[in-house]
């Protein structure tokens, strides 16, 4: 197909509560919406960079820059583009990885379309819903967690993961487990914020029964991680450190992880997310779909990869009001712990026009 046009959209989404983490305190989630203009229709994309350097070296400024002056204009040049020809069409821009998933979903989105195949269908899913999990971030005070962790329960999530940074790591986790039992599914998040001098906090939790740790120290150090692993009973889970298959056939080798998470964005997009899965499916390595707080175009196409055979544990792909008033889609409701898998074409969502121009701060078009 040929691309005619390809908007950058700038949104900013009011969280229904802050969400803090190891890197910082998140209120408002400032968004880049990619919308594709083809000959055989339009698609969405979803970047999922923060607005600041702190999970990743991108960002939403740099991610809009890039896809305007380097990664659109190449797709744009091309007469006969496809999704699976976008990574090989963008390959001289190094990194960037979340920015190119973005003009790579939307792609994707409308070449599904037009061949009316859902991209539950394409990537190969086995499952019509996926069980979810929810990530609680640091609280103010232990009492406050709790009443947070409650409500998430009451609601039916089937899994429960706790940010921690070093100084809010075992108190709190003790207390949750003490307070909702041994039956809940619990795991937590470093974001990196441990070094091997602070990992003997990380020791202390093996007495409760974790799903996982995740990602406790340095994206680059597989070194600690398997020191870690080697060290306590509780599986050690990397995302930050995961970016290609090739990233994750080398972080087992070395041992640093015996579970893997999965964010698209991290990937380069959901077609090497699906080379990811199967590589770790072969290894005998579980997966599971992390969030990075997505409107419903991400949390769609997110539901669509967590339904593919690997996927053994529950992802972060929450309901639509665990952040949100209002999405910006059609809003996704847990049933029974559970979210239905996206049957309609493409991802299965796109933007309401009245919420999409109420939350838009900027656009910007990018013509042949």
């Amino acid at each position: 197909m040929k691309l005619h046009a390809v908007d950058l959209r700038r949104i900013a989404m009011p969280l229904v509560r802050p969400f803090r983490t190891s890197f910082g305190v998140q209120t408002t989630r400032e968004v880049l919406l990619v919308r594709v203009v083809t000959d055989v229709g339009e698609g969405w994309g979803e970047c999922v960079a923060l607005a600041a350097p702190v999970y990743s070296s991108e960002y939403v400024d740099g991610a809009h820059a890039v896809l305007r002056d380097h990664l659109v204009p190449r797709v744009l040049a091309e007469p006969d583009l496809t999704a699976r020809g976008v990574a090989r069409t963008l390959g001289r821009v190094v990194g960037h990885r979340m920015a190119k998933a973005a003009i790579e979903t939307a792609v994707l989105d409308a070449e599904l379309r037009a061949h009316d195949m859902s991209l539950g269908t394409y990537l190969g899913a086995v499952r019509t819903e996926v069980e979810c999990g929810v990530s609680v971030g640091i609280a103010e005070s232990v009492d406050e967690l709790l009443a947070e962790v409650g409500e998430y329960v009451d609601h039916g999530y089937r899994r429960i993961k706790l940010k921690i940074e070093p100084g809010w790591d075992v108190e709190p986790v003790r207390a949750v487990r003490e307070a909702f039992g041994d039956q809940l599914q619990l795991q937590v998040d470093a974001n990196t914020a441990y070094d091997a001098a602070s990992s003997a906090r990380l020791e202390a939790l093996d007495e409760f029964g974790l799903l996982l740790i995740e990602q406790p120290f340095a994206e680059d150090d597989l070194h600690q991680h398997a020191v870690l692993a080697g060290r306590i009973s509780t599986p050690v889970c990397l995302d930050e450190s995961i970016t290609s298959a090739r990233a994750v056939v080398e972080a087992v080798r070395q041992g640093a992880c015996s579970i893997v998470n999965i964010k698209a964005g991290r990937m380069g997009g959901y077609l090497e997310s699906v080379r990811v899965h199967d590589v770790c499916e072969a290894l005998g390595v579980p997966v599971w779909c992390g969030g990075m707080l997505e409107t419903g175009i991400g949390r769609a196409a997110n539901i669509a990869l967590a339904a593919l055979p690997n996927f053994r544990l529950p992802g972060d792909t929450s309901a639509s009001d665990r952040y949100y008033a209002e999405d910006i889609t059609d809003p996704f409701v847990l049933r029974d712990g559970m979210l239905p898998v996206p049957t309609g074409p493409g991802v299965g969502a796109e933007p309401r026009p009245d919420v999409l121009r109420a939350l838009t701060i900027d656009v910007e078009t990018l013509k042949r």
